[in-house]
């Protein structure tokens, strides 16, 4: 019943972004999310999703695998405790790839049931694990990824940040996985949809298996999987990624020393393909007949840094969702600023630029424009600073 109204309401999606908003608010409103809540920006986690990783056990290619890799997401628990209950090794990503590719959990020696309850969940992998990095010879048999929305057809869509696809394709890099290794994805039914396969890109991981609460699918895929990280296709959401993942950098390295061409096509938002932002700017330009323009009544901005702009009003267009992005080197200039919202597609209506309290107020017609660029801004690093993004304070307040 819930799947049938999400895909009705998702005909004709136009973008990503357009189903992710769809499948957030809907498992919000139909009572099927689960903690962490809210699941907007999140992999989500929903009812039954302990039952429906539990069902990972009853899949050949589970039974088969001596190395399971399951991502960290809360909706994956269970797939994590299958795997430690049946004695697989397990490695689950280090959040963010902040200190390494995997840690490798190991549970105390005669563990009970409820140690490996608490290994599979995100404080025990804290607790009970080790690092594995690009020398620990990992020899992954399967790969269980969180999804935001998912077809029978394999076609997966994240949370827009990129992780699963990075990690996929540095286990590529790093023959950890092969051509034929198979991906399984867990989501409750009403995030299997139909996705047009044009919003697919070459780096988007694709799905062999789908576990939900009531069903097993198995989507013969044959979209090749991305075959390791491609340095030429890369954007500002990579560069971003080198800036913050250090075994990123240690990769790069490894394949030029290899003879790799690793040459990255955009390494600052100034040097972006001029035609390529051309096109995006068309884009926005399409929805946002004014951008850049100040928004009415927002005002200079006020000298405390958590404080907020206002509920500025576009011209006709109703209340505009305000972004905070703090932390601006004092050397930004606006411009610079504004090539990265360009380059991230995430151009706003409006920008009250406070360069000298190092912060700028973006300002968007629409809440879903302002959680991509919080997503977007968060962490990126201009200047050699890591910026600071967040609804602002009245829009948090606002829920």
């Amino acid at each position: 019943r819930h799947g049938g109204r999400v895909r009705a309401a998702m005909a004709a999606p136009s973008s990503k972004w357009d189903i992710r908003e769809k499948v957030w608010e809907h498992l919000e409103a139909s009572g099927l999310a689960e903690f962490p809540r809210p699941v907007r920006g999140r992999i989500p986690n929903f009812k039954g999703s302990l039952q429906a990783g539990s069902s990972l056990g009853e899949l050949d290619v589970f039974c088969r695998a001596r190395e399971v890799k399951v991502d960290p997401d809360k909706p994956l628990e269970g797939a994590r405790l299958a795997a430690l209950q049946a004695r697989k090794t397990l490695l689950v990503p280090t959040p963010r790839l902040r200190t390494g590719l995997f840690n490798r959990i190991v549970p105390p020696p005669g563990a009970t049931k409820e140690i490996l309850r608490r290994c599979a969940t995100s404080q025990g992998v804290r607790d009970y694990s080790v690092p594995v990095g690009l020398d620990g010879k990992a020899q992954v048999d399967l790969v269980v990824v969180g999804s935001v929305a998912v077809s029978e057809k394999g076609w997966r869509i994240g949370k827009g940040e990129g992780y699963a696809d990075m990690e996929y394709a540095m286990m590529v890099a790093m023959g950890a996985v092969q051509e034929d290794t198979p991906v399984v994805t867990i989501v409750h039914d009403c995030q299997v949809l139909d996705i047009a396969e044009e919003l697919m890109d070459d780096h988007d991981l694709t799905v062999d298996y789908i576990l939900t609460p009531t069903r097993t699918i198995q989507t013969n895929c044959k979209r090749p999987k991305p075959q390791g990280i491609m340095w030429h296709k890369t954007s500002l959401i990579l560069i971003q990624m080198l800036g913050k993942i250090p075994i990123l950098k240690t990769l790069r390295c490894r394949e030029e020393q290899a003879g790799k061409d690793v040459t990255l096509r955009d390494e600052h938002p100034a040097l972006a393909n001029t035609s390529r932002a051309a096109v995006s700017n068309k884009k926005v330009m399409a929805a946002n007949t004014q951008p850049w323009a100040a928004p009415a009544s927002a005002p200079v901005g006020q000298p405390q840094v958590e404080s907020d702009p206002g509920n500025p009003k576009s011209e006709g267009s109703g209340t505009v969702t305000t972004v905070y992005v703090g932390n601006l080197p004092g050397s930004l200039r606006v411009s610079e600023l504004k090539s990265a919202l360009r380059e991230l597609q995430v151009i706003p209506v409006g920008l009250n630029w406070q360069g000298a309290q190092h912060r700028a107020f973006l300002h968007y017609r629409d809440q879903g424009a302002a959680h991509r660029a919080v997503a977007s801004l968060q962490g990126l690093s201009l200047g050699g600073n890591a910026l600071r993004a967040e609804l602002a304070k009245s829009q948090r307040s606002k829920g």
